[in-house]
């Protein structure tokens, strides 16, 4: 099969390799599309070198094919595996996306929704489960400020947020206000231009890098900070460590600070599957790129240039 292959950090070509084979709990897919974040990134050049240390491979890459977020079509599934048979279409994550076939754990996957291209299904699972995982605390009739609202979990956070009756107001840069305001934000602030004001019940920062202290204004003494990691060019922590720093405050604050680790599971897959079919959300996907392209499409997404999500299809 052709495949994006990963020697070593900060390089890849599309090569060959042979066909994987599920393991137990496994099945094994026809890739059809496979989704890029900035955590793709991360696992190519191996930076932030905290990505090494917590378990990715310290001096090399332990998946030699990058690429998580999937979509395909069920080709063979080892014994013993139940709830999904050969041609199920489905979608979730695996490690090695960027090939014609892949292995996935059933635990990790969710069937496509209804309605939605394989292209649009890659673009789901891991954005649009972080913003699920990071929104759950919202009621009916709160304030949510989405930062970073025209990228991947941010464009997933506004959708969301408003199908759970919140006002919702997104902070994006000039060339994306027009695809966060077509996803139902009541209010879009161009950062470029002014910075956002108020006060509101949850902020949901999607890969920024503004203060704590900011951010806690920005929610009064009761609101909810979640923060989405958090993106410099500090080599060893990246700007984690503002997500550190939040954990060791947040007993000592007022307010909620979240540092939101996201879970990559089949029932947050189910969730968004839901409300996909419910019509409460639909994948905004930006640009897309052929497998050979597979770098060039995660260098786009380092670029930050991108509105909605980058999608590479096979």
């Amino acid at each position: 099969m052709k495949a994006v292959v990963q020697r070593r950090y900060g390089s890849a070509v599309l090569g060959d390799l042979d066909v994987p084979v599920p393991g137990r709990g496994e099945v094994l897919l026809e890739v059809r599309a496979a989704g890029v974040d900035m955590g793709t990134w991360h696992l190519l050049t191996g930076q932030p070198y905290l990505v090494r240390v917590i378990g990715f491979g310290f001096r090399g890459p332990k998946s030699p094919v990058p690429g998580r977020d999937v979509a395909g079509v069920v080709a063979a599934a080892s014994p013993g595996v139940t709830g999904f048979a050969v041609g199920d279409e489905v979608f979730g994550t695996c490690d090695g996306a960027f090939a014609e076939y892949s292995v996935a754990p059933v635990s990790r996957l969710a069937r496509k929704p209804a309605g939605l291209s394989f292209t649009e299904a890659a673009a789901l699972p891991i954005s649009g489960g972080t913003a699920v995982q990071g929104l759950r605390s919202v009621q009916p009739g709160q304030r949510v400020l989405v930062l970073g609202a025209g990228g991947g979990v941010g464009s997933y956070g506004v959708q969301i947020a408003r199908s759970l009756g919140a006002h919702v107001t997104g902070v994006c840069s000039t060339g994306k206000v027009e695809l966060v305001r077509s996803l139902g934000a009541h209010e879009v602030v161009d950062y470029t231009v002014a910075d956002f004001t108020g006060t509101y019940d949850l902020v949901l920062d999607c890969g920024g890098h503004r203060s704590l202290s900011r951010l806690r204004k920005a929610v009064g003494r009761h609101g909810t900070v979640v923060i989405v990691g958090s993106e410099t060019a500090e080599p060893l922590f990246g700007g984690f460590d503002r997500s550190l720093r939040a954990m060791a405050l947040n007993a000592f604050v007022p307010q909620k600070l979240v540092a939101l680790a996201s879970a990559e599971r089949a029932d947050v897959f189910e969730e968004l599957r839901v409300l996909v079919e419910a019509g409460h959300v639909r994948p905004a996907v930006g640009r897309t790129f052929p497998l050979a392209a597979a770098v060039e499409a995660i260098e786009h997404v380092h670029s930050r240039r991108s509105p909605g999500k980058v999608v590479v299809t096979i």
